[in-house]
């Protein structure tokens, strides 16, 4: 393959989200082209490019594939030469790790919270919701005694992308657990800066 590199993504993934924003805020545009995939589809052409099936995923110019959304955000953060979401290294280097955990930890729950809504009601089972409900209300409780941590009200870096990525996640459930005032009021102020609005679901 020629030409620019290929992020496949699926407009309503959390995880395709995260590449999605860095793109944007790098200015890539002219150098990696986005593409979107059907997943979760008998026969899908995208399992022709990807045979995993899974978003997001990246396509090489030497057409290499990558997946994996923390690799793939470091890649096009360095595409250009000009890093500018390096995660922090000597004492910041475990707090910063601990925190980006975290924020995708609270997100992978919610991503399992509304896949099980999405299958037949017939197949969920009440188990996993009870336990994916329970913990969001307690990462939520974690993150508003964090809302005003460094790592949230520093420049834009990947602690930030994974919570705000969670909670937009939060928001597509039916009956979403309170957002506490401090968490909300982040929530809102990120929101509106354009990688972030571009990309919402």
């Amino acid at each position: 393959m020629s030409g620019p590199a290929q992020l496949w993504i699926t407009p309503t993934s959390p995880y395709a989200r995260l590449p999605r924003i860095v793109l944007r805020e790098k200015g890539l545009g002219g150098g990696v082209t986005e593409h979107v995939a059907r997943t979760r589809e008998p026969g899908s052409p995208f399992y022709a490019v990807n045979p995993s099936g899974r978003v997001p995923c990246l396509i090489l110019p030497d057409g290499l594939l990558m997946e994996e959304s923390a690799l793939i955000c470091d890649w096009l953060d360095e595409f250009d030469g000009h890093p500018r979401f390096t995660r922090p290294t000597g004492d910041d280097r475990w707090s910063f790790a601990m925190a980006e955990a975290r924020a995708r930890s609270f997100l992978d729950g919610l991503s399992v919270w509304v896949r099980e809504l999405k299958r037949p009601e017939n197949e969920r089972s009440p188990g996993i919701i009870a336990h994916e409900a329970a913990r969001a209300v307690r990462m939520l409780a974690l993150w508003e005694a964090d809302a005003d941590s460094r790592w949230l009200t520093g420049d834009l870096n990947h602690v930030q992308m994974a919570l705000v990525a969670a909670l937009d996640t939060l928001s597509r459930l039916d009956v979403p657990p309170a957002t506490g005032p401090l968490l909300a009021a982040w929530h809102g102020r990120i929101s509106t800066r354009s990688s972030i609005a571009d990309t919402t679901p």
